[in-house]
């Protein structure tokens, strides 16, 4: 008996776009004049500009289609996660496939590898994608070396006999930036994969696949979708053979998006440079302020001047984000009571909503390493002077906690 074949890797919505098509995920208008991202995020993903076509892609439910097309299968493909994916993939400058989580996404790009390949990985990273490479590692399935990526020089060396160099920047928690354009043109002559979670910083800010990287990976729950109230991810990549690959992971694992949640997150997308710009605004000022604070004892963002990765994130990024860390006085008890004073802020875990939200890393399993009293701030859409008065009063009140 014969294999089934496979379904090919589908084109956008309504079939592949040409030059001047005007479904076209679009970086230019016919070549006269590139688009910024924060149009594309507008743009891309839409259909056909024709007569009684929906100006947003639809939310298709199915589980089975009729025969004969590329599809077959609801576990093979969707038109809303194809909408959502031709606009991820705008973004980045690549082709994206969804998944149904950041980790999901990730795990397909690990689990690229044989047993026995070597991962290079930062120290300070996304504690999921540190705990799966710790189980792997345990299993005897990767060999993993864990590098500061700050260090140039040091994370090359390391990569002697790769076959994957992992990347964050800027890292979670620590905010360290890692110079991207000089590991991946370093790691490449060695024959290294690179792949880069793109997370904190989102496309508008910087294009990881324009710097070298193979492949871009997102927990789109974040910055992407940006309204906290779904799960999903996405990779990206230019390979095609890799985006065989991990297509063929997705079919297999059943890591499939939920067509509800990619059109949530298509319409977040639209919203992203907007909610981008206010953020980011906010956070850099909210950083200037913490700096001065009596009851602060380091602030973690590469938009201050004086932050060891200020100098590399200003020549790779177009800006520098809406996440910041920081450290108070007065240890762990400290920093659980300014979560715990918050009003405007919310204690919560999580990132890149359009709510401000503290938390303490410390706590969780895996976060050992990171300083006790370092609270992660992902800074959201409300007014700055709201939130500066809220830090401040909770860091007031975790003054009283050492008397």
């Amino acid at each position: 008996m014969s294999e089934p074949s496979k379904p090919s890797i589908p084109d956008p919505p309504h079939g592949p776009s040409e030059p001047g098509d005007a479904r076209r995920p679009r970086s230019d208008l016919d070549g006269a004049r590139a688009l910024s991202p924060e149009t594309i995020a507008v743009m891309a993903g839409r259909g056909p500009r024709v007569p009684d076509a929906p100006l947003s892609a639809p939310v298709v439910f199915a589980g089975t289609y009729h025969a004969g097309g590329p599809v077959g299968y609801g576990r093979d493909g969707n038109p809303t996660w194809t909408a959502l994916e031709e606009a991820i993939g705008a973004l980045e400058g690549g082709r994206a496939l969804a998944f149904a989580s950041g980790m999901a996404a990730i795990t397909a790009v690990l689990e690229s590898f044989r047993s026995g390949a070597l991962i290079v990985a930062p120290r300070d990273s996304y504690i999921g994608t540190r705990a799966f490479l710790a189980e792997r590692s345990g299993l005897g399935r990767y060999t993993v070396r864990i590098v500061d990526v700050t260090d140039t020089s040091a994370t090359l060396a390391a990569c002697a006999g790769a076959a994957l160099l992992w990347i964050e920047s800027p890292t979670n928690p620590l905010m360290g930036i890692a110079d991207l354009r000089a590991l991946c043109e370093g790691a490449r002559k060695g024959g290294v994969r690179i792949a880069v979670d793109n997370t904190f910083a989102t496309p508008l800010l910087q294009r990881p696949l324009d710097m070298g990287a193979d492949v871009v990976v997102h927990s789109v729950t974040k910055f992407l979708s940006g309204h906290s109230d779904l799960q999903l991810g996405a990779a990206v990549t230019r390979d095609e053979a890799l985006l065989t690959e991990l297509l063929d992971r997705r079919e297999h694992y059943g890591a499939i998006p939920g067509p509800m949640e990619a059109f949530l997150a298509l319409r977040g997308i639209r919203t992203i440079g907007v909610r981008m710009e206010r953020a980011q605004a906010s956070a850099a000022e909210l950083a200037r302020r913490l700096s001065g604070h009596p009851r602060v004892t380091r602030v973690r963002y590469p938009g201050l001047p004086a932050d060891p990765g200020h100098a590399v994130a200003a020549r790779q990024m177009k800006g520098f984000g809406a996440m910041l860390s920081f450290e108070v006085m007065g240890g762990a008890e400290a920093a659980e009571a300014v979560c715990a004073r918050v009003q405007v802020l919310t204690h919560a875990t999580s990132l890149g909503g359009v709510e401000t939200l503290i938390e303490r890393r410390h706590k969780w399993r895996g976060e050992e390493a990171t300083p006790p009293s370092l609270l992660r701030l992902s800074v959201g859409c409300e007014n700055v002077e709201d939130l500066w008065a809220d830090l401040d009063q909770a860091l007031g009140a975790s003054d009283r906690t050492d008397r």
